[in-house]
């Protein structure tokens, strides 16, 4: 199995990367290390996602192998060096985004690469539980709140998830997300239970905003998110976001 094309790119990058302020870095040969095994049951289209110690393992991935096989048989090339490895397959097809209830992924594992190392067996069983995303499909709930994202001038904004959180820094993971909106911009967010929230609406999911994000919050003019107040059995209207792109 060939490593793909995106994670090609990657390793290329890392390996002869310019140096800001010195301009092009010189050419080092780096041995890499073809890491090969198998996910258990075996899992077929399933994809490693590698990070490099210290990374924000649900950010993006410092690289991330092809699809497995119908064998669950996977390789990818990396250099030696110390990961932490998860594998993730999400039952939409989408590469990114929130790991839900009915998608596959393994614990996050240490990996040492190194020179003859042996194949590796991991498994990644189905997610069972999700408190952070609940759909319009769930009906045991009608407590949430609704609204539409537009971007900078105004317009719907497509492909936007809406964020909860139950403090007010929103620093940290997201307590629930939404499913992406549509084409009018349009969400509703259901909710377990009332309580007092602060919603973010973006277009990524995983560590803070980044240049070139889309991002938004809920705000009524202050400097600080505005709380929302959800109460049991009450749908909210009209909680509207306007997203900008980061720069």
């Amino acid at each position: 199995m060939k490593i793909g094309l995106t994670v090609l790119s990657l390793l290329l990058l890392t390996l002869f990367g310019c140096d800001n302020q010195t301009g092009p870095a010189s050419a080092t040969k780096t041995e890499l290390v073809e890491v090969q095994g198998q996910v258990t049951a075996p899992l077929e289209k399933a994809s490693l996602y590698i990070y490099k110690k210290g990374m924000d393992l649900y950010g993006p991935a410092f690289a991330v192998s092809d699809e497995t096989d119908r064998n669950g048989s996977f390789a990818i090339s990396l250099p030696e060096g110390e990961y932490v490895t998860v594998v993730r397959k999400r039952a939409d097809g989408a590469t990114v985004g929130p790991v839900v209830a009915g998608d596959n992924r393994s614990d996050f594992i240490p990996l040492v690469v190194k020179s003859g190392m042996t194949e590796l067996a991991l498994s990644a069983p189905i997610k069972v539980g999700d408190n952070r995303r609940l759909t319009t499909q769930d009906e045991k709930t009608q407590t949430g709140f609704s609204g539409q994202i537009t971007d900078a001038d105004g317009n719907p904004a497509e492909g936007l998830r809406i964020q909860v959180y139950d403090h007010v820094q929103m620093s940290e993971r997201p307590k629930y997300v939404s499913e992406k909106t549509g084409p009018d911009g349009r969400y509703r967010m259901l909710l377990p239970t009332g309580g007092t929230y602060y919603i973010g609406a973006r277009d990524n999911f995983g560590g803070p905003p980044k240049l070139g994000d889309l991002y938004g919050r809920y705000d009524q003019g202050t400097i600080e998110p505005s709380a929302v107040v959800i109460r049991k059995d009450e749908i909210l209207k009209d909680v509207d976001i306007r997203v900008t792109k980061i720069w």
